[in-house]
């Protein structure tokens, strides 16, 4: 898989200056650190010099994946009682507060040991091209993990041929979940291309039933939904032509997928605006919207924190016109240059690499492993038929969660975006969407 990075770093490079500038080189105003990282995420220095430490930044703090990482981390801990293990969690779906203060501390040159990024442009266009991370070759080979991550994943975290980060898992972005009970009651099957989404959803309506449920308090979900229309109109080859800029984001198509998008945006909950993901998700659970587009993290939050059971409480498929094709989202974790404890982080990436913590972190965060060798008797009924697809698939990187552009473009376009949630102004998106590929380097 290979995705357009070229001049990318421009822009990342311009992000972190903007987030430095708002922070004062400390921790930023706009981070929301959680309960649990509140004196952690950017002031937990560590008092004892001497020990053994891993400080792990991510923004894993909510639904079912604080579980995940919970289960990691205490699988570690076992492993290596003599090394500390700070928690640097800090709240924000996407990242999207964490982002901000990882920003911050890389550049005032405090980073973590180890810190969440995702796949692809993020990693490689971001903080690989900065000059940020230490390759990882040598530990791909002492592990043999060359011969057990996927060829197309490693590819993702790689640059001029050396590995940077270790994937610990695979999100699954273009699932539409739906609440069981009402589609049974009234004998609906899931959608599987846009007709039958808007036949369905035309049905619900006139029940008084709202179709679909989104949370775009934080706009990165209207961009979920946007790039998996993308993907259905587009197909799988001709989406990844987009950040190659073989594909113009004035291309006929494109202003399609925004015009169905629009129209779907006609079935949503009117208090939108004020949810979040997780809310979004609870509407589905609680009967009171019908569907929702999300990644495989929702499924975590079904089954973990609503407690329901997948195909008897929620179901799910794959988002219109997209079977076969999966939106890749991938976790991955790196070694930073300039940390005190390198030791420490590659054992604590050991760990997070191996079957057994891929397989206690994974069942619990609703992914499925990065690993083609791990156990899919621990995983659930979706876990099982994920991991099974995963294999057959044709590939496509997310947008909204930075693997297929650099966080410039991401930016940029999750703003055009957001206006057109609210003017529906079709012409005037898709020029913004143009203007941000030019100005990323996308187009030529």
């Amino acid at each position: 898989m290979k995705l357009a990075v070229k001049s990318a770093f421009v822009l990342s490079a311009a992000l972190l200056a903007t987030l430095s500038a708002c922070s004062d080189g400390k921790e930023t105003g706009s981070a929301s650190p959680s309960p649990q990282s509140s004196g952690t995420a950017a002031s937990a220095a560590p008092k004892n010099e001497g020990n053994k430490k891993v400080e792990i930044f991510s923004w894993w703090t909510g639904a079912g994946e604080e579980d995940g990482l919970k289960a990691l981390i205490q699988l570690f801990k076992d492993k290596h009682p003599d090394i500390e293990v700070i928690n640097a969690a800090v709240a924000g779906g996407a990242g999207t507060n964490a982002k901000a203060v990882l920003a911050s501390r890389m550049q005032g040159g405090d980073p973590p040991a180890t810190f969440q990024v995702h796949a692809g442009a993020e990693l490689n266009a971001g903080w690989v091209a900065a000059g940020k991370m230490n390759p990882l070759g040598d530990l791909y080979a002492s592990e043999g993990w060359n011969e057990k991550f996927p060829k197309e994943l490693i590819e993702l975290v790689s640059d001029k041929g050396q590995p940077y980060s270790v994937p610990v898992n695979i999100h699954r972005g273009n699932v539409l979940w739906y609440n069981k009970k009402i589609f049974d009651e009234n004998g609906l099957t899931a959608p599987k291309t846009f007709e039958e989404f808007f036949d369905v959803a035309e049905k619900l309506k006139a029940k008084g039933i709202t179709p679909l449920a989104l949370g775009d308090k934080e706009p990165w979900t209207a961009v979920h939904l946007f790039e998996d229309v993308l993907l259905g109109t587009l197909g799988p080859d001709d989406y990844k032509k987009l950040w190659t800029g073989e594909v113009p984001f004035d291309d006929k198509r494109v202003k399609d997928a925004l015009d169905t998008f629009k129209k779907m945006l006609t079935y949503i909950n009117k208090d939108h605006a004020a949810r979040n993901w997780q809310d979004a998700s609870q509407l589905v659970a609680k009967g009171e919207a019908a569907m929702n587009v999300m990644g495989d993290w929702a499924k975590g939050y079904f089954v973990n924190d609503l407690k329901l059971k997948p195909n008897v409480d929620f179901g799910w498929t794959t988002t219109p016109n997209t079977a076969g094709m999966f939106m890749v989202i991938s976790d991955t974790f790196g070694l930073p240059k300039g940390i005190k404890d390198e030791a420490s982080v590659k054992e604590f990436l050991k760990v997070l690499g191996s079957v057994e913590g891929q397989d206690a972190f994974n069942p619990l965060k609703g992914s499925i492993p990065a690993r083609i060798d791990a156990d899919a008797g621990k995983y659930d009924v979706y876990g099982k038929q994920t991991i099974e697809e995963f294999k057959s698939s044709k590939l496509a990187a997310s947008l909204a969660h930075g693997s297929a552009a650099a966080e410039g473009f991401v930016t940029q376009a999750s703003q055009a975006i957001s206006i057109f949630v609210t003017k529906g102004d079709v012409d005037a998106a898709a020029a913004a969407l143009v203007q941000a590929a030019k100005a990323s380097g996308i187009a030529k």
